[in-house]
């Protein structure tokens, strides 16, 4: 599993022109799902994420995490995260789990993500539909996080 996060300002996600989820401070995330995936990775992800200190202390250190600064999360599925880039001129989504499983994942993903850490911290796109996503990358700080088998 992998998770591009984003240290932003604000952040919003569009779908048909609702807005779907938005956040002031906080993470952007976007998630890509490979085979083999499941439970175990995404709650990984999860804390992984919740605990990643990418916030500004008072020495301007990153030692704080999104809790620390009252931050939200809004979760994003991108299944082209799985891609496999390193050849040719078209990226090979074969490491991408399957829509069906992908979808059921993401689900499990946020009512953790909710139960553990609150509505805040698990507002989200839509699986399967086309998003527009608006942001303010705060520095800009960006990370790839990934798990491999738990």
């Amino acid at each position: 599993m992998k998770a591009l996060i984003q240290r932003v300002k604000e952040a919003r996600v569009e779908v048909q022109g609702e807005i779907v989820a938005s956040i002031g401070v906080g993470i952007l995330v976007f998630l890509g799902f490979e085979r083999g995936d499941g439970r175990d990775q995404a709650v990984r992800i999860i804390d992984r994420v919740m605990h990643y200190r990418v916030f500004s202390d008072a020495k301007d250190r990153m030692n704080l995490n999104v809790q620390s600064v009252s931050g939200g999360v809004i979760w994003v599925p991108q299944f082209t995260l799985a891609a496999d880039t390193r050849q040719g001129n078209r990226a090979d989504l074969n490491r991408a789990l399957p829509r069906e499983p992908s979808a059921r994942l993401f689900e499990q993903l946020l009512v953790h993500a909710h139960s553990r850490y609150g509505e805040v911290m698990a507002r989200a796109g839509r699986f399967g539909e086309q998003m527009r996503v608006h942001l303010v990358n705060d520095g800009p700080v960006t990370f790839l996080l990934a798990t491999e088998g738990v």
